[in-house]
């Protein structure tokens, strides 16, 4: 029970930094070493991290999981990251910009502007179709033979179900974030603004 709970509890933590110019080096630096103290706290369950540009400048967005929301306000509260962020911040042109939400809410989230829009529904659903696809002929072949061996796992509602369990978490955990970073350059809007006249 408390391992389901801790699935549907999962929330992201997505933090947006804009590198002042020349500070790119030292924040490389730094973000190495938080996004390795961070992946030591109690309840942390990756992080993902997108370069773009924004404004001319290097655009950092750090997606961070956590099994619950209290594990979430921990790290966010915590003296260590308080400090990190107060050594950051003449490094950052808009300062520690932070969003909370539902971790399936960012697989398609801007990375560079949180007023620019999502990409296309198209481009989303091929991407997301790269990601199925494969699973969905792969990982019966993979379930077969143990289904095989049970009368009770062949059952085709209990094989179903930890086929699709299979799938939903694999996806969700593991190739959708792999494939949103892998497709942000074709995901992403154009940052160069057009010249009018």
């Amino acid at each position: 029970m408390p391992d389901s709970n801790r699935f549907d509890e999962v929330v992201t933590l997505v933090i947006k930094h804009r590198v002042k110019a020349g500070f790119e080096v030292p924040y490389e630096a730094w973000l190495r070493n938080i996004v390795s103290i961070a992946g030591q706290q109690e309840g942390h369950l990756g992080v993902d991290v997108m370069r773009g540009k924004n404004a001319g400048l290097d655009m950092y967005t750090c997606v961070l999981r956590f099994c619950t929301t209290e594990a979430m306000q921990r790290w966010l509260d915590s003296p260590q990251r308080l400090e990190l962020v107060n050594e950051a911040t003449p490094m950052l042109a808009d300062g520690d910009q932070t969003e909370v939400n539902p971790v399936k809410e960012f697989w398609f989230a801007p990375t560079t502007d949180a007023a620019s829009p999502p990409p296309p529904r198209w481009k989303q659903a091929v991407v997301t179709l790269l990601v199925i696809l494969p699973h969905t002929l792969l990982v019966p072949l993979i379930w077969g033979p143990l289904l095989r061996l049970n009368a009770v796992l062949s059952n085709y509602v209990v094989a179903t179900f930890l086929i699709t369990l299979t799938i939903v978490l694999s996806v969700v955990y593991l190739f959708m974030p792999m494939a949103t970073r892998l497709f942000a350059p074709w995901l992403s809007p154009s940052t160069q603004p057009k010249e009018t006249r």
